[in-house]
């Protein structure tokens, strides 16, 4: 076991370094914010850990203030005897707080909003990179129009079912505006807006209303999203549009039988309209054993090309798209709105009993690790985009009005301004305790899922990588 370590370590050192790098970076920012808020309006700062347990390494400045890494790098904290007592969670204070200056109720709040808004301005920061130097994007993640129209969907319990968007009437072509009236800029933004939507009609069944352009006609239609795949997201079976531009032809293959060239446009399958490489694959898997046929533009020519009947179905490996990749440079307050919109939807979404979404759908601590992991082997630029969702998220869920938060010590703070005198210690270290065994079992809890998500992902990987004496597929 401790060699399968050693070897996953060392295969993935420039990954590991840029989660230290970043997730870490993006730890110590929000900490910086507390520690620089609270030395500018001469509060003391006691302790400054990144990390929290038993310190990994540690030294004492000249003022008295102690710096550390410590082992559990689920966050860190400013130890504050002034502001806050959080003993359970930051350890003892050694200083008595009785014996310092008061502090107001200005200064308190300035601290606590502090680490959060450190987390934005380094989110900013970030976006103004990417704005720079731009982010590639592809026809298929950019599209907001409809490439295929999938005849079933399989569900979470396994049983497949006619699509909803097949009931509903939705077309190969179609343009999606928006969803329950939220506006949709890319693909994204549809899955996105669909899995947290929460619409019921009143007999309690899921509903959607697609509001779309159809050759140039506005016009809704309500669908009934279904719980799909593992994960029980809400799917109604549509994949993007985009055009199925041949770059390369499998030599081998029935595509190349059938007469199948690069430069090539694919337009219809079996005289249906097609714009998507799944969903290509999905038609001509239908009836293997008869022919098909593939309506192709090349030159500006319409074809009518015939793929053979065929053992195994006409696999996308089969045939290289040309990618259709081009450089964007979003705006960095366009950057930072879209995680911002998209943490309160998720928030929202986990409160709303009307939803389906549930805390087995975040991502905790691992599954942060985890997608780090899989943009840092995407690239740079990945990686910052991937940075600039966590802090906003870092953020916003630090001043959620809860306990241990930064959040519910401003709660705590304004109820005692507002009463004329502090709230009794004892039950603000009682209310601190309870949501600081809720919030571990939360994290143990989602944990459990984003280690299941990493396995199935490795799996996955695992079964569709080629052999090594193969050619490389898209």
């Amino acid at each position: 076991m401790s060699s399968e370590i050693l070897t996953f370590l060392v295969s993935n050192v420039w990954s590991i370094f840029l989660i230290v790098l970043f997730f870490g970076g993006s730890i110590f920012v929000h900490e910086l914010g507390h520690y620089l808020a609270a030395r500018a309006r001469g509060v003391h700062v006691e302790v400054f850990s990144i990390g929290f347990g038993p310190p990994i390494f540690s030294w004492t400045a000249g003022d008295g203030t102690r710096y550390q890494v410590a082992w559990f790098p689920l966050g860190g904290y400013v130890l504050l005897p002034q502001i806050a007592d959080l003993g359970q969670l930051e350890g003892e204070s050694k200083v008595d707080a009785a014996e310092l200056p008061p502090v107001t109720y200005g200064t308190k709040v300035l601290v606590f909003v502090a680490g959060a808004a450190f987390n934005i301005l380094f989110a900013f920061l970030l976006a103004c990179i990417v704005w720079v130097v731009g982010q590639p994007e592809n026809n298929e993640s950019e599209s907001t129009q409809i490439g295929y129209v999938t005849r079933t969907i399989d569900l979470a319990d396994g049983s497949r079912v006619t699509s909803p968007a097949m009931q509903g009437g939705l077309r190969v072509g179609d343009m999606i505006r928006s969803i329950d009236g939220t506006p949709v800029s890319n693909w994204d933004d549809i899955n996105e807006t669909l899995s947290m939507g929460s619409g019921r009609d009143s007999s309690g069944v899921r509903n959607a209303v697609f509001s779309i352009v159809r050759a140039g006609v506005p016009m809704e239609i309500t669908l009934h999203p279904r719980l799909s795949g593992d994960e029980r997201w809400r799917r109604v079976g549509i994949m993007p549009g985009y055009d199925l531009n041949v770059h390369a032809v499998d030599a081998n293959s029935a595509s190349a039988r059938a007469g199948l060239l690069a430069g090539d446009r694919i337009v219809t399958v079996n005289g249906a309209p097609i714009m998507n490489a799944n969903g290509l694959g999905d038609e001509l898997s239908l009836e293997p054993a008869r022919p098909a046929h593939l309506g192709v533009v090349r030159q500006g020519l319409m074809l009518d090309l015939v793929v053979p009947p065929r053992t195994a179905s006409l696999q996308v490996g089969d045939i290289e798209f040309s990618a259709g990749y081009h450089m964007t440079h979003p705006s960095p307050f366009a950057q930072i709105a879209q995680p911002f919109v998209m943490t309160l939807r998720t928030v929202w979404g986990l409160v709303n009993p009307r939803s389906d979404i549930g805390l087995s759908k975040v991502s905790g601590p691992v599954g942060i690790v985890h997608i780090f992991h899989a943009a840092a082997e995407a690239g740079i630029r990945a990686v910052l985009r991937i940075t600039i969702l966590i802090n906003v998220n870092l953020a916003i869920l630090n001043l959620l009005p809860v306990p241990v938060l930064d959040g519910g010590q401003i709660v705590f703070a304004t109820i005692g301004k507002l009463r004329g005198r502090a709230l009794p210690p004892n039950f603000i270290m009682t209310a601190q305790s309870v949501f600081m065994v809720l919030i571990l079992s939360m994290v143990v809890y989602i944990s459990f899922f984003d280690v299941r998500r990493w396995s199935r992902d490795a799996r996955e990987s695992h079964a569709v990588a080629p052999a090594p004496a193969a050619p490389a597929k898209p």
